[in-house]
């Protein structure tokens, strides 16, 4: 552990941090500290060691991935993180480091390329979102001829894409304070040009992100709108065709309630083609408006 440029602590017990501070000089963060939403209390310095939390997600093969805070300690010589879930790029950065001969020279190497993991993961996540969001869009809009609409299904599918990106977007906004506050830190430190270059690429990829997630915001919610319009219709044309069918079977139940009558004097109840004549005075009247309402295209 001595001449380690990384130390990755996850779920660490109490013994592991006070090992850890004692090799540092420096207060690890607690659990409770890192989810603290002061800026203050997620980037700072202290005795010679910048201290830097983001919220990053994990378990992102699904659209509700668990989202909790990791801190960066960055100190002269070394690079400590600690973590309480297990975000993808934590896992796939050291073996991809060994395999490509990726260069860490010291901790802010270490440190600048595992953001690097982080933000290229986000990307990925947003662009498989992205990918199911103009799926739900075309399902909504170019419908299959046999498809029929479920729109409680869209409804859901919609929300958990909302969700998804909503928790992406914070993430990259907590990593672009991040990547600001880092940006200062290898100005103080007079970091080699090659590093300060890399976080500003950071920064400016991360911004990328946040418009790309903005845009997604903006189609999810475009895409709730348009589904409640969808159902609106819906329910609008099956009201129109009881209201038509209320229109058209008014006149023969008016026919049918006035021959219903008991009066004595009715002249057409000793008439022998009274019957006859009341059917088809009915079926004249539900007719009229039926072919008033084809012409009008009302149907």
């Amino acid at each position: 552990m001595d001449g380690a440029l990384w130390l990755d602590l996850v779920n660490p017990g109490r013994e592991e941090e006070a090992a850890v501070e004692r090799l540092l000089g420096l207060d690890i963060p607690t659990r409770e500290e890192m989810n603290e939403i002061e800026i203050s209390s997620r980037l700072y310095l202290e005795n010679g060691g910048a201290f830097m939390t983001a919220i990053l997600p994990a378990h992102t093969d699904g659209d509700d991935p668990e989202m909790e805070p990791v801190s960066f300690v960055l100190t002269s010589d070394r690079l400590v993180t600690v973590r309480y879930h297990e975000p993808r790029a934590f896992v796939s950065f050291p073996p991809r480091a060994e395999r490509t001969a990726l260069e860490v020279a010291n901790a802010e190497s270490v440190l600048v390329a595992l953001l690097e993991a982080v933000v290229d993961r986000l990307a990925d996540i947003l662009e498989r979102a992205a990918r199911d969001i103009d799926a739900i869009s075309r399902r909504i809009f170019r419908p299959s001829g046999d498809a029929t609409r479920d729109n409680q299904k869209t409804l859901e599918e919609i929300g958990r894409k909302g969700d998804l990106t909503s928790n992406i977007r914070d993430s990259l906004l907590t990593l672009e304070r991040l990547a600001g506050f880092l940006g200062q830190v290898t100005v103080q430190r007079k970091s080699s040009k090659e590093i300060r270059e890399r976080v500003k690429t950071l920064s400016r990829d991360i911004r990328s992100l946040l418009d790309h997630a903005g845009f997604l915001a903006q189609k999810v919610t475009f895409l709730l709108d348009a589904t409640l319009g969808m159902i609106n219709i819906e329910q609008n044309a099956i009201i129109k065709i009881f209201s038509v069918a209320a229109v058209i079977f008014l006149p023969p139940t008016l026919i049918a309630s006035i021959y219903g009558m008991n009066f004595e004097h009715m002249p057409e109840l000793d008439w022998l083609l009274g019957y006859p004549f009341a059917i088809g005075l009915m079926i004249v009247s539900a007719i009229l408006p039926y072919a008033y309402f084809k012409r009008r295209g009302w149907l």
